[in-house]
């Protein structure tokens, strides 16, 4: 089994393997100022969405939390983002698509800390907090935005209830994840009962081998500068470097990503 499915496979300790992986992460990474935790994006032909030169460093991670949010409209929303990281996507997002209010959470203090310090942008804050326990009333969210990160939750039905939760009705879940083949059926089954309908999907796999692409030089010497040598292939495989165990996977269909718009159904007319 791959190193990066068998961390995956711990059930019970899941979290706390990830509790201690992220924070690790924003310490070592905080001088570098990087601000996506997530893998890329790229189509073909290239998405070209316009940006600013601070952002087009980021380009092809960007792209994939625009992939994601372009599903529905956001402008005057109240939005969530769960398991924001770093925030780039949430400064992204508030900034590109204009929400009345975004608000971004993570289970890593460390990272919501970096946040904070960070991204001073009007309409947008931080708040630590659990994806399974989401710490806000019910039906308090126009729009729940999830981006490579439902695969570290242990309880994912658990997740999806909460989701569902603090949606208003007729609001929207905004998603991309992925799962090996052996857990596919697993996950599909998890969204097909939630308390939210599926209004569209898809398999971005390539999509996403084309951004991992794109993004590889940098990951690798970013991995080389900040990890100890003994964590170099759990970094390759974190960062979906060219070549490696993850990168191969998507390759060869071991591993599907895919893109998701769920609804809240709102109350019955009679």
């Amino acid at each position: 089994m791959p190193v990066i499915d068998h961390l995956f496979a711990i059930g019970p300790i899941r979290k706390a393997i990830w509790q201690l992986w992220y924070p690790f992460l924003t310490r070592r990474l905080h001088g570098e100022g990087v601000l996506f935790l997530n893998y890329a994006y790229e189509e073909a032909p290239p998405l070209g969405i316009k940006l600013s030169p601070e952002d087009e460093e980021n380009r092809a991670c960007i792209q994939l939390y625009h992939h994601v949010a372009a599903q529905t409209e956001l402008r005057g929303k109240n939005v969530l983002e769960v398991s924001c990281g770093h925030g780039g996507g949430a400064s992204y997002l508030t900034r590109t698509f204009q929400p009345q209010h975004y608000t971004g959470l993570d289970l890593n203090p460390s990272g919501i800390r970096f946040c904070q310090q960070r991204h001073r942008i009007a309409g947008l804050n931080f708040v630590p907090g659990d994806a399974e326990n989401l710490p806000f009333e019910s039906n308090t969210f126009d729009a729940v935005i999830n981006v490579e990160a439902s695969h570290c939750y242990p309880n994912f039905p658990r997740f999806l209830a909460e989701v569902a939760r603090v949606l208003r009705p007729d609001g929207h879940f905004l998603y991309a994840d992925f799962r090996f083949a052996d857990r596919l059926a697993e996950w599909e089954k998890a969204l097909a009962e939630a308390p939210l309908q599926t209004q569209s999907h898809r398999n971005i796999n390539a999509e996403v081998l084309r951004g991992m692409e794109r993004n590889s030089p940098r990951s690798l010497q970013l991995i080389a500068q900040h990890l100890p040598k003994f964590l170099h292939p759990l970094g390759r495989d974190f960062a979906g470097v060219k070549g490696s165990r993850i990168y191969n996977a998507l390759q060869s269909d071991e591993l599907w990503y895919r893109s998701y718009c769920l609804i809240k159904p709102g109350p019955v007319s009679d």
